[in-house]
């Protein structure tokens, strides 16, 4: 997504970003407690909590790239994961706001 950087976008993305994830930890820890105090043998909850881990590890609420030419794709990606929503981007520019606002049109 090639756009010129707006300084503003840029500094409100790392000054949210940080209270975005904890909320996404949060809810994951709450998975992984439901998951752990579930049915099953202590060696299959261990598997699936592993399996689980690596697979939210990659998700950018968790882990995000924090360069500006990421940052359009971060927003997205934490758009599509269902960490924000389209209301969480208030305060953000106008063009940052249109732009994924198409972008998440239809899902």
């Amino acid at each position: 997504m090639d756009r010129q950087f707006n300084e503003n976008d840029w500094k409100l993305f790392r000054k949210k970003l940080p209270d975005w994830q904890e909320a996404v930890m949060e809810r994951l820890n709450r998975e992984y407690i439901e998951l752990l105090s579930g049915p099953g043998s202590a060696a299959e909850k261990f598997w699936k909590l592993d399996k689980r881990l690596k697979e939210d590890e990659q998700m950018v609420s968790v882990v995000a790239d924090m360069r500006r030419s990421m940052m359009d794709d971060n927003i997205l990606s934490l758009l599509m994961e269902g960490a924000i929503g389209l209301s969480d981007l208030d305060g953000f520019s106008e063009e940052l706001r249109a732009k994924m606002t198409f972008l998440m049109r239809g899902r």
